[in-house]
């Protein structure tokens, strides 16, 4: 998909609740093997039916903050009392083999490598309101409502940092956005609505 000698990252962000990760998992589909999600190591148990080395590399503390000392992650962040961490080890090999590699990461990992990662694009998806997003948050059936509240309240925060971003993405139809960014992705001609989304974005929080 590129010419380039090493693949390029492609980092994404978004509320929790606001379909990055379905969006996400059908562009792998549709890739034929040349994008693939980063593997996180994080600190938080495994849930039912996650893989070590396929979902997360499930660390201890102690391991994750030795990681740190090393400066052996690209990011990392604190996520609702657990580490999360990108692995350069990860990322230098796939990207040495002309693969894309897409982040799925939190406003804070971004924001600690906007200004040093290169060969990147960097997308931050939108809910088309913060009452569609709580929708979403409560059919996913997940989540108590404490959570869900405590979900909404980090989102007016993240949405504040989508103007970092290189695209601001509304995910208002799945397959109109998937189109969206598949364009965005492939280099397709593509019109980049950042400014419409982050007026909309302005009307969202006020």
């Amino acid at each position: 998909m590129s010419n380039k000698n090493t693949g390029k990252l492609i980092i994404f962000s978004a509320p929790s609740g606001a379909g990055k990760s379905s969006l996400i998992k059908e562009i792998i589909q549709q890739s034929a093997g040349t994008i693939q999600l980063s593997v996180s190591a994080t600190t938080r148990t495994p849930r039912d039916g996650e893989v070590h080395g396929k979902d997360y590399f499930f660390i201890s503390d102690k391991e994750f903050n030795d990681l740190k000392k090393k400066d052996s992650f690209v990011e990392y962040a604190n996520v609702y009392g657990h580490q999360y961490g990108t692995l350069k080890s990860f990322v230098e090999e796939k990207t040495s083999n002309h693969i894309d590699v897409i982040l799925d990461i939190d406003v804070q990992g971004f924001d600690l490598i906007k200004d040093s990662v290169k060969n990147s694009i960097s997308i931050f998806i939108i809910p088309p309101s913060l009452v569609e997003l709580e929708k979403r948050l409560k059919l996913r059936g997940l989540d108590s409502d404490d959570v869900i509240k405590k979900r909404l309240m980090n989102a007016k925060t993240e949405l504040k940092y989508a103007k970092l971003y290189d695209y601001v993405v509304l995910n208002d139809k799945f397959n109109k956005v998937l189109c969206e960014l598949e364009s965005i992705i492939f280099g397709k001609d593509h019109e980049n609505n950042k400014q419409v989304n982050l007026n909309l974005l302005k009307d969202l929080l006020d």
